[in-house]
């Protein structure tokens, strides 16, 4: 996998991803950025939310639950010295469809949890405490 990021001025750089996508990245203005784009822990919190709410889509898919829609919403605590490192991260999972089974859903967060993401693994061995918990919207 590779990256490449490249200075475009003041805080602003352009991040492009080795399967040619592109993102921008900017700090707030009292850093002397231009708010133009997310923040680079910012995406790394996102880069997590994605991992872990694809594995949970993936997983109910093959399980073959009638999932409709899948939300991950990441709160996260950092560190006040610097190195400002995430020391909690919290996801939420909000899984919506007809006649999702509990046991199913709460086995594919576990197992995104524990075995499949990425992110989240890598960021648990590095010393960050991650949490998930979930809610099931039955869809009328």
């Amino acid at each position: 996998m590779k990256a490449r990021i490249q200075w475009a001025g003041e805080a602003l750089f352009l991040g492009e991803s080795g399967s040619g996508h592109a993102v921008v990245m900017d700090g707030p203005p009292e850093s002397g950025g231009r708010n133009l784009g997310v923040r680079p822990m910012e995406m790394l919190l996102l880069g997590l939310g994605g991992c872990t709410n694809y594995d949970v889509v993936s997983i109910l898919k093959k399980s073959r639950q009638p999932v409709e829609s899948c939300e991950a919403f990441l709160e996260a605590e950092r560190a006040d010295e610097d190195p400002k490192v995430f020391t909690k991260i919290h996801v939420h999972f909000v899984v919506k469809g007809r006649g999702l089974k509990e046991a199913q859903v709460k086995r594919a967060v576990e197992l995104s949890a524990e075995k499949y993401c990425s992110a989240s693994i890598m960021l648990g061995r590095a010393g960050v405490e991650i949490s998930h918990d979930y809610e099931i919207v039955e869809l009328g």
